[in-house]
Formats: structure tokens, C-alpha cells, sequence
């Protein structure tokens, strides 16, 4: 199963693709170049920051909280105008944030990373409430971030370990003990990016280098898998008025010599129906 081209605009790090559902508009962020991009029919829009930013969530039609290198912001579509939330490793200039996601209780979970990819200056943090919470250190490059339907299990990943893991949580959406692993991709020589989980609990895993998203059952069984066109797929996403969309993601970065299938969104009709994002409660 082969995906297409949805948005031809080539970034650096395409990365955090999130469909808003009562606008049916897909944001993503380009990190390296420091911007957002959305697509709405035959629309585009972007906007120009100051510094990386990478994933997002929805607060309300006109909302959306997103993620930097120093914070949590408060997002107004219509103005761009950021609000600062909660601040993000706002006191160390040698990371940024990374791979991120509303939980099913209206958290949001976000990976943070050394600039370079230092080994072990990356963390994944949890905003709930008005309160952020340090929740996994030690990692390199924090990825994978998604939940269970019924939100009681999360998923991530350390991009460099080639593993992703499973954390069991509590009612709130708070960890209940260890992680442990799920999913080993290392004898595959596979590196776990992005992930989305759909309705029926399969975990869909784009895969850096490998040029696609694999989907994986809850036993960790491998299903299928999406080619994209491009080799660095990063992030994938469900959308589209009846969810069966999938998104996904790609980057420039790394290659030498990219042609106009790197760094692009694509899409697909996935056989499957996603989840709608939660709403995040600030």
C-alpha cells in the first residue's frame, strides 16, 4: 500500500501532524525551520516562529496548545499570538522539544532532546491541569508517543534503543509503575518515530529511514505497512471527516541530495479509522 502526496511543501524535520476536528484542518510543524503549516481544503497557511517548536494538540476551535523549546503556549489560529502555558526547559539552550500528544484525559505528553542528539539529555514530560510533570529521563531521542483507546495504556519510544515501549496508567492518565518493552525493532534495523494508535488498538509506527508506517497489533505482531515516498518518515496521524485518513510526516534532514518526494506530507486511505485527538483542558 503505496501513500500520495497531500501538501508538496518540503521541510527540513516535518514532524507533529495533527488533525483539528471541528476546523477538518491538518497542522504540522516544520522544526528545523522553526514554523508551522496547515492545510484546509485548497487553503494553506503558516506561520514563522522564533525558535523549534514541534507538536501540538486542541484546545478549543480557535486554540491550539503547542510545544517549544522553552515552553508550553497557548496558540491563537486567527493571530498567531502564543501565550506561555507552563515553561519547557526554558533554562537549558542545548535541547528542544520533540515528539508529542494529548492523552485520552485531556493531558499532554511531550518528548524533549539535545539539539545534536546528545545521548541521554532527552525526557518526556506530562502537562495535566495546570501542572507539568517530569515523567521518564535518560533518553536520547523521546518518540512514539501515543495512547490506548480506552487510555489506560501509553506507548513511546527512544528512537536510538530501536525500542518502544508500554506504560500502564492509572484513571487520570498518571504511570502506574514500570514501563516495559513492547516492540523490539533492533534485529529489523528499524528506528521507531511517530506513532498513532486507532480504534481498535493497533499501533501504526513511522519509521526513520525505512520510508514507511507499520502497523503493529497489541500483541505487538506486525499487521502491515504504508510506503511514502519519502525515506525519513517521521509522523503519522488519523484525519479526514470520517478518520480513516492517514497522515504522515517526512524530512530533508540527513539527505544529501533531496528530490521533491522528501520532507512532504502524504496521505492515504488506511483501512483503518483512527481516534479523534482528545481535547487538551488547560
Amino acid at each position: 500500500m503505496n501513500a500520495q502526496v497531500f501538501d508538496p511543501r518540503p521541510c527540513v524535520l516535518g514532524e507533529g501532524p495533527l488533525w483539528h476536528p471541528l476546523r477538518q484542518e491538518l497542522f504540522w510543524f516544520d522544526i528545523i525551520a522553526c514554523r508551522l503549516l496547515s492545510r484546509q481544503g485548497e487553503t494553506t497557511r503558516m506561520w514563522q516562529f522564533d525558535e523549534h517548536h514541534s507538536a501540538a494538540g486542541w484546545v478549543d476551535h480557535d486554540t491550539l496548545l503547542i510545544a517549544s523549546e522553552t515552553g508550553l503556549w497557548r496558540f491563537d489560529i486567527a493571530t498567531g499570538r502564543r501565550d506561555l502555558v507552563a515553561p519547557l526547559e526554558a533554562d537549558r539552550s542545548e535541547t528542544r522539544s520533540n515528539d508529542g500528544r494529548a492523552d485520552r484525559q485531556g493531558g499532554f505528553w511531550i518528548g524533549t532532546m539535545g539539539k545534536r542528539a546528545e545521548p541521554g539529555l532527552g525526557a518526556i514530560y506530562r502537562y495535566y491541569k495546570g501542572e507539568i510533570v517530569r515523567l521518564f529521563d535518560g533518553l536520547t531521542i523521546p518518540n512514539a508517543i501515543c495512547f490506548a483507546p480506552n487510555g489506560r495504556i501509553a506507548y513511546f519510544a527512544c528512537t536510538k534503543t530501536g525500542q518502544i515501549n508500554r506504560q500502564a496508567l492509572d484513571a487520570s492518565g498518571w504511570p502506574i509503575g514500570a514501563s516495559e518493552v513492547f516492540l523490539d525493532l533492533r534485529d529489523a534495523g528499524l528506528n521507531p518515530d511517530g506513532a498513532v494508535v486507532d480504534a481498535e488498538g493497533g499501533i501504526w509506527n513511522a519509521q526513520w529511514g525505512a520510508g514507511r508506517v507499520a502497523r503493529y497489533l497489541p500483541d505487538g505482531s506486525f499487521d502491515r505497512a504504508i510506503s511514502v515516498g519519502g525515506a525519513h518518515s517521521s509522523c503519522p496521524a488519523f484525519g479526514g471527516a470520517d478518520l480513516t485518513t492517514l497522515f504522515v510526516t517526512t524530512a530533508r534532514e540527513d539527505i544529501l541530495m533531496p528530490d521533491a518526494a522528501q520532507g512532504v506530507v502524504y496521505a492515504c486511505d488506511a483501512g483503518m479509522t483512527g481516534l479523534q485527538e482528545p481535547q487538551i483542558i488547560l
